[in-house]
């Protein structure tokens, strides 16, 4: 029952709130407890919010829940709902849904709506706006609200607005076709010809193109680009959606929604009827709260432009029988099932939402009539307990799916139940029903009905995969047919005979499906199955019975049992017969025995289809044809029975008929294709299937015509009295074949005649026309050429020699940058060039308070790039700019001016310009160190020498944005490190630089000569005086001897003071040099005395062994380098020791050991030194020294680590 008034709960009861699971529903609980099997009211779908019309039918509509049934009342927040002409409330039982209706909507009716649901356990209440667009200027409210000089924009703003109607005219094609076409995908173009009766494809392709090209051309004036086109389809929340990706050259331009012809208003927030949500450049359109005058042909226009066009079209379809709950123990299957009022091809299956498809999970079948719809959830598990939906058109129906936790302990010796169907079996009846309905409206009741009846129940049959009981089918077709002639079976709507006769009707089917269930109880779950298997592989016949239980497997009434090639397999209730290599002798009759119970199929072994290799190799090579001539494929197969041949291009499968021509004989197929067009390029394929398998070959199709035409729009480069310069594109089809030239005509605008004027090669795309005539008016004609033909024209507009055409402006200046004697600006160019080109640009200035623009640069010297660098201010004034471009016509329209800008240097921390980090100076020389820096206000600046004040003998001489550090004459000891130091109230920085003050180096001591091992000579000498000064310091050693007479350098880069000579031979004289070398020059040598010959023989004793002795103290052959690293970086310091025995080696940091300490990494790999520290930090600065002990002596070096920040 339904009424108009809002309820209040029973007085003295108590009003427990809660919220419901669908979002927007508050329940209100009038009892503490609720007796088992009653429940409160809920809404399972409520009202959704409207925006319609004023004039148009408005209603809501919801579905409720509880037990006992509510009561349903409606309300409204600001009036009453008393006349039942204007509020209309009705009860739809065949969708169970609450309906409440407004005709001929008004402003004043627009409200916030409530529906109550009240039984005696509790309330439900949830809301609904309805919005109205007003339509056309209201005298009343106008004279009002609005002063006489809005009626203007009143009456623009409320003008709906249309374009032309598309009606089909009787033995024409309906325009609809076309605008779907448009916006169609290729893949698509089959199905939409079908659906509106089109036969002639190719006729078709060639108008299509044609439509093609118009439309593209008026999308190109507000579109850049358009692509993603979605054709409209209905969604699982009950809304309707089609989306398109879309570039739009102005960001400003109106984006319009039409339904058939009509503008209609949408919403950018989701709320109302139309939306529109808008993500990057993807534009999505939804209609939410589905009616049947939602069907239409809806068109997005960008200004006066269509872009896309879908149609949606919606069957009147209902569901005679809904899916109904099901509750199911684990590791069982549950079954929805439903009955439609007419043939519908695939319906919407969703569960929790999410759309379900055919797989290992779910098993969707459908009747032959296409009214029985049937989903199986395989294998339930909790995770698949929720709500299941189906979806036919806008109708739609919805069930719980509950999956209990199987108790194991209390079902030990029970048969689990294997399927669990509510709302399927025995359907076919009412479908039976159903259709004897429709047929008694057609005139052919009789007929038909004992067809329709028989028909669903062999669906019946074919979808449950068992037997129907003849009874069964009897009864449904027996009591379809006393149905005939009474008028209380027709509509189904009308009488209370129907209602009870479909109740008796789902009694029966409850009755069917619990026989069904019983049997399949005590009998087997799933059977044999006959199998086609190939030869040489494995086959499989697998048999599930409800309990666990012994059985036989036989072929041909022979008993099998395991071997060689032959499993017999046993798991649980399963069943499994495994041939693992198939033979001819394995085809043949096999059945499985079990408690009197027996399932029997057949295998048959054979080959899948093969081709012949040779023409196998013919077939893949293209087939090239020119455009107009056929196309044809041959391909020879090995004769077989049951063998299906298809061919496909791109994809798509080929049918008999228009322009192909199939032909298929028992060893070979052909293929013709009529009149091949350049949009029939692609792959062809042919496809070989039997019941063993299927196998494919390829080839590919090439046609050859003439050349699209070139690509527009042309662009006029450069327009004057003398000439006009053209450029195009080259053309999106070649053909085929390369495009080897482009023909060039003329024709002067009051003459007939077109003169070819030019003929240029296919690599230039450009064209000056040098006899034109100053102010007349000419149109030009572009052609491609290829081996194929000549292109349709690419035609141009009217384009005049000389006339005067200015460039549009170029974005406002933007201020990069500002001192107080400089402003630097750029800009970007015009959106838009129109063709032309630009030389340069025109800037201006204007002083604030002043009203006069001062240009920067004459016309005739413009600025080439986009940027420019001001320096014509005064410090403290405030300026702004504008800019022009500048064409062969001269300035354009200037930009719109920039920002305020005042002259003066901002706030900015201190900045070194990359200034030198290392010097080498001679000692007496001056030194110079020259640094630049930017920073505002200026900084103070300080020197340090090794992180202390420098001395008052050096002078430091700062200015403006450099400081210098001068040393008159330097000494050795002028070397370190020196930092500058820079600091002003935004901020500090630092740079270090690395002076060396050094000269041209003193000769090495005395030079010693030892020999230890024949042929080694160890030549040594004494360190010269400045290597504790120098760093870089080392020696270079050269050679004499008695055979060669030649000084020649043996060894350079020496760090240490010992060097071994090899190869030292016997009789003949050795001398040696060796120098000190460093960055500024080369010292004077050393020299050796002499080696060899007779005077330094060693005396060689053959019956005694000569005693040697390797012990020495430490000494260090490499020493430690200095070392400047920036902070955070990685640092590798490395030095080589030598002494026998092996020396003790430490680590020493500002003269503490840091042998022990994590943050180093210290090795001694053979006398090679070695410390690494992973990322250098301002604590690790400081003086490094390496020290090394035996027992006979101690030696060390050591050096410095200056950290940069």
């Amino acid at each position: 029952m339904t009424t108009l008034a809002a309820t209040t709960p029973p007085p003295g009861q108590v009003a427990i709130k809660r919220r419901s699971r669908v979002p927007g529903v508050m329940i209100t609980q009038f009892v503490e407890e609720i007796p088992q099997g009653k429940s409160t009211p809920d809404f399972t779908r409520k009202p959704f919010a409207l925006t319609v019309q004023e004039g148009k039918l408005a209603f809501f509509k919801c579905m409720v829940s509880g037990v006992p049934t509510p009561q349903i009342t409606w309300a409204r927040s600001q009036g009453p709902l008393e006349d039942p002409v204007k509020y209309v409330s009705r009860y739809d039982k065949i969708m169970e849904e609450y309906i409440i209706e407004i005709p001929n909507v008004t402003a004043e009716q627009a409200d916030t709506y409530k529906c109550f649901a009240t039984n005696e356990f509790g309330k439900a209440v949830c809301t609904a706006k309805l919005n109205v667009i007003e339509v056309g200027f209201k005298k009343k409210t106008g004279l009002n609200k609005a002063a006489p000089e809005d009626y203007r924009k009143m009456l623009k703003k409320n003008v709906v607005r249309t374009k032309p109607q598309l009606k089909k005219e009787e033995g024409k094609i309906d325009p609809k076709f076309w605008e779907v076409l448009l916006s169609s995908p290729r893949m698509d173009y089959e199905k939409v010809c079908m659906e509106y009766g089109v036969k002639d494809f190719r006729w078709m392709l060639k108008q299509l193109n044609l439509k093609k090209k118009e439309r593209e051309e008026e999308q190109a004036k507000v579109v850049e680009k358009l692509e993603n086109l979605k054709q409209i389809e209905v969604k699982t929340d009950g809304s309707a959606e089609f989306e398109l990706d879309m570039v739009l050259k102005d960001p400003e331009s109106q984006v319009l929604l039409y339904k058939d012809g009509i503008n209609v208003a949408y919403s950018d927030n989701g709320s109302g009827k139309h939306n529109l949500k808008k993500i990057g450049q993807k534009y999505t359109f939804s209609i939410n709260d589905l009616i049947p005058d939602d069907a239409g042909l809806y068109q997005v226009d960008v200004e006066d432009a269509t872009c896309f066009s879908t149609d949606f079209k919606i069957i009147p379809v209902e569901f005679i029988v809904k899916i109904q709950d099901v509750k199911v123990k684990e590791r069982e299957d549950a079954i929805f099932e439903c009955v439609l009022s007419q043939a519908f091809p695939k319906i919407l299956w969703t569960g929790n939402n999410v759309p379900l498809e055919q797989g290992d999970k779910f098993d969707i079948k459908i009747s032959e009539d296409h009214l029985i719809h049937r989903l199986k959830v395989k294998n339930c598990e909790q995770v698949d307990s929720g709500v299941y939906t189906a979806m036919a058109s806008i109708a739609s129906c919805s069930a719980c799916l509950v999956v209990e936790a199987k108790d194991y302990q209390n079902t030990l010796g029970k048969k689990d139940r294997k399927s669990t169907m509510v709302g399927g079996g025995g359907l076919a009846t009412i479908a039976a029903d159903w259709a004897t309905i429709n047929a008694e409206k057609s005139g052919n009741q009789q007929d038909e009905h004992d067809l329709s009846a028989t028909k669903c129940a062999q669906a019946e049959k074919d979808i449950s995969g068992g037997e129907v009981p003849t009874a069964g089918v009897t009864a449904a077709v027996t009591g379809a047919r006393k149905g005939v002639g009474n008028s209380s079976l027709h509509p189904i709507l009308e009488g209370k005979e129907h209602i009870q006769r479909t109740q008796t009707l789902s009694e029966d089917a409850e009755s069917c499906t619990e026989f069904m269930r019983h049997k399949k109880k005590n009998n087997i779950n799933s059977g044999l199955s006959d199998i086609f298997a190939t030869r040489g592989k494995q086959a499989e016949l697998v048999c599930n019975i409800s309990h666990e239980v012994d059985g036989a497997w036989f072929k041909d009434g022979k008993k099998l049992f395991s071997m060689d090639g032959l499993t017999i397999v046993k798991d649980g209730t399963s069943h499994k017969l495994i041939i693992h290599n198939c033979r001819d002798d394995d085809t043949g009759g096999y059945h499985f025995e079990a408690e009197g119970f027996k399932s029997e199929a057949k295998i048959t072994v054979g080959d899948i289809a093969n081709f012949d290799a040779d023409n196998l190799h013919k077939f893949s090579k293209p087939v090239t044809v020119k455009a107009g001539q056929n196309a044809s494929w041959k391909m020879s197969y090995t004769p077989q029975d049951n063998l299906k041949v298809k061919w496909f291009k791109e994809g798509k499968e080929l049918m008999d008929g228009g322009g192909v021509k199939l032909v298929k004989e028992a060893n070979h197929s052909r293929l013709l294709l009529r009149e091949c067009l350049r949009s029939d390029v692609g792959q062809i394929k042919i496809q070989l299937t039997n019941p063993y398998g299927t196998i494919e070959a390829t080839s590919r199709l090439i046609v050859l015509d003439k050349p699209g035409p070139p690509e527009g729009p042309v662009k006029i480069l450069e327009t004057t009295s003398t000439l006009i310069e053209l450029q195009w594109g080259a053309p999106m089809d070649d053909g085929g074949s390369p495009v080897t030239n482009y023909i060039i005509e003329r024709q002067q605008v009051g003459q007939t005649i077109w003169k070819e004027i030019g003929n240029v090669t296919a690599d230039k795309t450009t064209y000056k026309d040098m006899n034109v005539v100053h102010g007349k008016l000419y149109i030009y004609k572009i052609y491609a050429v290829n081996p194929e033909g000549t292109s349709d024209a690419l035609q141009t507009k009217k384009t005049m020699a000389g006339v005067m055409i200015f460039a549009n402006p170029p974005g406002a200046p933007k201020v990069v940058d500002v001192s107080n004697k400089c402003i630097n600006l750029k800009w970007d160019p015009p959106k838009d060039d129109g063709g032309i080109t630009i030389i340069g640009y025109q800037l201006e200035k204007r002083k604030k308070d002043t009203t006069r623009w001062i240009a920067l640069n004459p016309v005739t010297e413009p600025i080439k790039v986009l940027e420019y660098a001001v320096k014509d201010v005064v410090e403290g004034a405030e300026y702004e700019f504008r800019i022009s471009a500048i064409c062969i016509s001269g300035a354009g329209e200037f930009s719109p001016p920039s920002v305020m800008v005042c002259v003066k240097n901002p706030n900015k921390k201190p900045f070194f310009k990359v200034p030198v980090d290392y010097m080498l100076i001679r000692a007496g020389n001056s030194v110079r160190m020259k640094v630049l820096y930017e920073a505002e206000p200026p900084p103070v600046i300080t020197w340090l020498k090794d992180d202390e004040p420098i001395s008052s003998f050096i002078q430091i001489i700062n200015t403006e944005g450099c400081s210098q550090l001068v040393i008159p004459s330097s000494k050795r000891t002028d070397s370190g490190i020196y930092t500058i130091v820079a600091k002003n109230k935004i901020g500090e920085a630092s740079f270090n630089i690395e002076v060396l003050v050094t000269d041209e180096p003193n000769a090495p001591g005395e030079v010693a000569l030892e020999q230890i091992v024949h042929g080694k000579v160890i030549v040594s000498w004494e360190a010269s005086p400045d290597q504790k000064l120098d760093n870089r310091l080392h020696y270079m050693v050269a050679e004499h001897n008695s055979e060669t007479r030649i000084w020649h350098t043996v060894a350079d880069r020496i760090f240490s003071n010992s060097f071994t000579a090899h190869n030292i031979l016997t009789g003949r004289e050795y001398h040696y040099k060796i120098y000190a070398k460093n960055d500024m020059g080369i010292s004077d040598p050393s020299v050796s005395p002499t080696w060899g010959a007779n005077s330094n023989k060693i005396s060689v004793y053959t019956n005694a062994p000569v005693a040697v002795s390797f012990e020495r103290p430490p000494s260090v052959l490499v020493p430690l380098k200095v070392h400047s690293t920036p902070t955070g970086y990685q640092l590798y310091m490395t030095c080589a020791i030598r002494g026998c025995p092996a020396p003790t080696v430490t680590w020493h940091l500002n003269d503490v050991c840091i042998n022990g300490d994590s943050n180093y990494y210290i090795t001694n790999s053979y006398g090679v030194c070695s410390i690494y520290i992973l990322r250098v930090q301002p604590k690790d600065a400081g003086e490094y020294k390496v020290v090394a002990v035996n027992s006979f002596g101690k030696a060390e070096c050591s050096t410095r680590l200056v950290v940069k920040d």
